[in-house]
């Protein structure tokens, strides 16, 4: 099929914007990459500007669960919790490495469960380094851990990923019948995910000497407050979930609600905290709503919808395996927000079994796994490790990400689909 010009002139925009998110040329950040891509597009009048504001416009849920989430994160930071649970952490580790490494994983995967895979990298990487700093080990060993746990315990329930959401939309099916689809997968995606972590980090962990961590100084009262935030905030997420309610709403008002008690209890001003929030990313966002909706104009979508319900009609097994794997690979190569977007769009158009609708689901969360930018989750990690002064590159995530994530993805659509009905 041949492109008109003006298609070919997105598809070209597109894949240099998501190439300097992947790349980041002179060490830019990634949304300068994702807004520039969006705003050339407008300029040279291949999208209305009207569709553009639209496009950004659809993503408001995400802008607000992000917000609330990064104000309950910073919050807490600044308030001491996460240096308390640190010294926790690393209390109950008992000297040993391998103890704190499987403390940190079992951590990350209640948090991902109940409060998101965003939440995981935003909320629990500053405790994770905050324990490494306390222990006086060698942090990416188990800083990896909060990336790798975001993504592949992200489809346990339907808010353990804002993309579950998207990918599932109104079709989305009631909580006894997610559980009995995706329990096993899920279950199966974390355990393989932690073993090959495990080998990965093996002689990193063997070398390791986990210090102790002496007396815990009592958590203060805003530190106390930030926990039952965070705490309050995962039962209103549950809550709204099983409702079928957007959960942006009231992650934003959980968190805002809780940043005005403790600048108000605590006599503070509000501008260190705001500061410090990683507001970087709605824009990241935005651009990439603005990007998928260029896309879809092009008519690409359409036909990928095609191509599916012919498939789902002759082979509905091979067509369930190609598009986990295939959304899979894509998700690393523009992201899973803009891929689990573009995989609604089609799959909801061709009406596809359930069992086709999860398997997309798995490579869309799962997938991941495999690059720095696979997922709005992993971004949001290497932001944070940057405010560490820690520094992941792409290829030393490759590296890794190709041993933990095809293993852990192929069991994960197996059990999925050889076990549906």
């Amino acid at each position: 099929m041949t492109l008109a010009p003006s298609h070919a002139a997105i598809w070209s925009i597109a894949a240099l914007a998501t190439l300097g998110v992947i790349v980041r040329p002179w060490r830019l950040p990634e949304f300068i990459w994702a807004v520039a891509g969006a705003a050339l597009l407008v300029v040279l009048q291949l999208l209305p500007w009207r569709a553009a504001l639209d496009a950004a416009g659809n993503g408001r849920d995400v802008y607000f669960f992000l917000i609330g989430m990064m104000l309950l994160a910073e919050v807490a930071r600044k308030e001491g919790l996460f240096d308390w649970l640190a010294a926790f952490a690393v209390r109950h580790a008992r000297g040993s490495a391998q103890r704190l490494f499987l403390i940190v994983y079992g951590v990350g995967t209640l948090v991902t469960v109940f409060l998101s895979n965003d939440a995981t990298a935003v909320v629990l990487t500053p405790a994770v380094y905050a324990a490494t700093r306390a222990a006086k080990v060698e942090p990416l060993p188990y800083l990896l851990v909060c990336a790798f746990i975001a993504n592949a315990a992200s489809f346990v329930l339907p808010i353990s990923n804002p993309a579950n959401l998207v990918v599932f939309g109104t079709q989305m099916p009631p909580l006894t019948v997610w559980l009995r689809v995706f329990a096993l997968p899920s279950l199966l995606a974390i355990v393989i995910t932690y073993l090959a972590l495990r080998f990965t980090q093996r002689h990193a962990l063997a070398a390791a000497k986990v210090a102790d961590a002496g007396a815990i100084a009592p958590l203060s009262f805003g530190g106390r407050l930030a926990a039952l935030g965070i705490a309050a905030t995962a039962v209103v997420l549950l809550v709204a979930s099983a409702r079928d309610a957007e959960l942006g709403l009231p992650t934003f008002v959980a968190g805002a609600v809780v940043t005005v008690l403790v600048v108000l209890i605590g006599r503070q001003s509000p501008l260190p905290i705001l500061r410090d929030v990683a507001w970087s990313v709605l824009p990241l966002v935005g651009g990439l709503f603005i990007l998928v909706e260029a896309l879809n104009r092009t008519g690409a979508l359409p036909a990928l919808a095609d191509l599916l319900r012919e498939g789902v009609a002759n082979t509905p097994q091979a067509t369930a395996w190609l598009a986990g794997l295939g959304v899979a690979i894509a998700s690393n190569l523009v992201n899973n927000l803009p891929m689990g977007l573009i995989a609604a769009t089609t799959s909801h158009a061709a009406q596809v079994p359930p069992h086709v609708t999860g398997a997309i689901l798995i490579g869309v969360d799962l997938g991941p796994n495999l690059s720095v930018t696979g997922s709005l989750a992993t971004i949001l990690w290497l932001i944070a490790l940057r405010r560490e002064n820690a520094h992941v590159t792409a290829l030393e995530f490759l590296k890794l990400g190709i041993v933990v994530m095809p293993p852990a993805l192929i069991v994960a659509l197996a059990a999925l689909i050889l076990l549906a009905p």
